[in-house]
């Protein structure tokens, strides 16, 4: 086992490295120039060039490069251009949003896709299996940001019953149950809108998933011993069919953190998309460098932890590496 997370450790600091490159070089490259946009389309070349060198904007690339490397490994994010204050602080502000939002939007995601999901396997080509998978499919072909809309006009606009958007953020005056119920209640529509689109697709994968391991032969040899039906599902199948899950679960999850830049502009939350929508309006590169390397540290470090979940679930991908 030592071994095999040496290997992934390794894999998983090179494509870091190599994350952090590509990032740096992408937005190198982006037309545009924060020092004008922070001195105004009308302000003079040489006050413009000044707040340029002030940032430290006419530097070569790869001092800026090692520069913002070190102070990462550091946990020095810099400065923000448009706000002035520590890039860390801003994200660290809006990741109480973004977080909670993802893993809410990750538990609605899997309760509806297991439930879904082997309840459509174990009534295969039956009236329940077909229903459920045909709204899996529209699950699929609605965007999130449209679901969100129309749970706005429904919820919030026409039931009112819950507010149409913003986020007060986590208070606990009143109580650690009622700022709780609070903070959960401003992200369920958000997580809901997010969940639908994830939570069909990962039905229907462990739909085909589950079938698939119910035509092994050590199924047929347990409902042959004396297993029911359920029991069998639920004792030998499903661990087995969980295998390929966790990983699109893994994707998913990832995809979730980083996907919620357009359902948090819809609500109109302060999370970290919108702070990355903000940015990129102001050409506060720093902030966005930053909000997409951790976006994408957050992706491989869910890969990496899906991988290790692989070899403790599955000991035949551990003894593969070896």
């Amino acid at each position: 086992m030592s071994y095999f997370l040496f290997k992934r450790i390794l894999t998983l600091i090179a494509t870091l490295v190599a994350t952090s490159v590509i990032v740096f070089s992408v937005l190198e490259v982006l037309p545009g120039n924060a020092a004008q946009v922070l001195m105004g389309p009308d302000a003079d070349p040489a006050a413009v060039e000044a707040k340029a060198r002030e940032l430290g904007m006419d530097q070569p690339a790869m001092t800026r490069y090692a520069h913002w490397v070190g102070g990462l490994a550091r946990g020095d994010m810099g400065l923000s251009y448009a706000y002035g204050s520590p890039v860390s602080e801003l994200i660290a502000e809006r990741l109480t949003v973004t977080v909670p939002l993802a893993v809410m939007a990750m538990l609605l995601t899997v309760l509806l896709a297991l439930g879904v999901g082997v309840y459509a396997a174990a009534r295969h080509n039956r009236l329940g299996d077909v229903g459920l998978m045909t709204l899996a499919q529209i699950g699929i072909a609605i965007p999130n940001f449209w679901f969100a809309i129309l749970l706005i006009l429904l919820f919030s606009v026409k039931l009112q019953w819950f507010s149409a958007g913003g986020f007060d953020g986590w208070y606990f005056d009143d109580g650690f149950w009622h700022g709780l119920w609070e903070g959960l209640q401003a992200l369920l529509l958000p997580a809901v809108s997010l969940a639908v689109v994830q939570g069909a697709i990962l039905a229907r994968f462990t739909r085909s998933s589950v079938l698939e391991v119910m035509r092994e032969d050590f199924v047929r040899t347990a409902r042959a011993k004396g297993l029911s039906r359920r029991a069998t599902l639920w004792g030998h199948v499903l661990r087995n069919a969980m295998i390929p899950v966790i990983t699109v679960m893994g994707l998913q999850f990832a995809e979730l953190l980083a996907g919620t830049i357009v359902v948090e502009n819809v609500f109109y939350l302060p999370g970290l998309g919108r702070l990355i929508f903000q940015s990129i309006a102001n050409r506060d590169l720093i902030v966005v460098r930053n909000c997409v390397m951790l976006l994408a540290a957050m992706v491989v470090i869910v890969n990496f932890i899906v991988d290790v979940l692989y070899a403790v679930i599955d000991p035949r991908v551990k003894a593969s590496h070896l």
